[in-house]
């Protein structure tokens, strides 16, 4: 599964792709929902995670046939982070993460964190990973429109003065692909998310790899 030519920076989503937190943003948003006369289906809310969180609140809201208030969608959103706040205590580093980052730091390879988190959520779970020094992250507040739109990919790319052509995106949703491409980079699966691979495929993964170990095992030199 060749990742063709080389990238001049790499991107990495956050939640489902460095850190195990899919199922902490699940159990938030279902404490959020029913506040709002909304209760879905956690098998339903699992592949929306990565989402734009407004966006993803009116998605569950239409789906349920619930009709929201103007800012009801930004106050879900918001409600839903600080709940996720107080579950996310400890968050879990996925597998090979850390040396993953570690090694292109010490390469010299740009690379950047790009999620729909809010800065506080991102911030704590990229702490937990434990790097020597913070990367650039852009996160939710940081674009009026987080994924699936590729405005914090592109945001990111900038930040890292590379052309989003040059750029890989590593992610585990389809939400992560679909922003991958219509950024223009090269989007790059890792199946540690709730999504499969089917789906992946469908929203335009370019490669897939089971886990970060075998995506590094790919990017390291020999």
């Amino acid at each position: 599964m060749t990742t063709s030519r080389a990238p001049r920076a790499i991107i990495f989503d956050l939640d489902g792709t460095l850190v195990d937190t899919v199922g902490t943003r699940v159990d938030s948003w279902m404490a959020v929902f029913p506040k709002f006369g909304i209760d879905p289906d956690p098998e339903y809310l699992a592949p929306l995670m990565g989402s734009d969180g407004k966006y993803l609140a009116r998605m569950v809201a239409e789906r349920y046939g619930v009709e929201l208030k103007p800012g009801d969608d930004a106050e879900i959103d918001i409600q839903a982070g600080a709940e996720f706040r107080v579950l996310n205590t400890h968050p879990r580093v996925l597998t090979a993460v850390s040396e993953t980052l570690e090694g292109l730091t010490d390469r010299g390879m740009p690379w950047a964190v790009a999620t729909s988190s809010l800065p506080d959520d991102a911030r704590e779970s990229v702490q937990a990973i434990g790097l020597r020094s913070m990367p650039i992250i852009c996160d939710g507040a940081d674009v009026e429109h987080a994924k699936p739109a590729p405005d914090l990919l592109l945001k990111a790319a900038g930040l890292l003065n590379v052309d989003a052509a040059d750029t890989w995106y590593v992610g585990d949703s389809k939400w992560d692909m679909v922003a991958a491409k219509a950024a223009g980079m090269r989007a790059i699966a890792v199946l540690t998310g709730a999504t499969s691979a089917e789906v992946l495929t469908e929203s335009g993964a370019d490669v897939i790899y089971p886990t970060m170990a075998e995506f590094r095992a790919e990017i390291s030199p020999a």
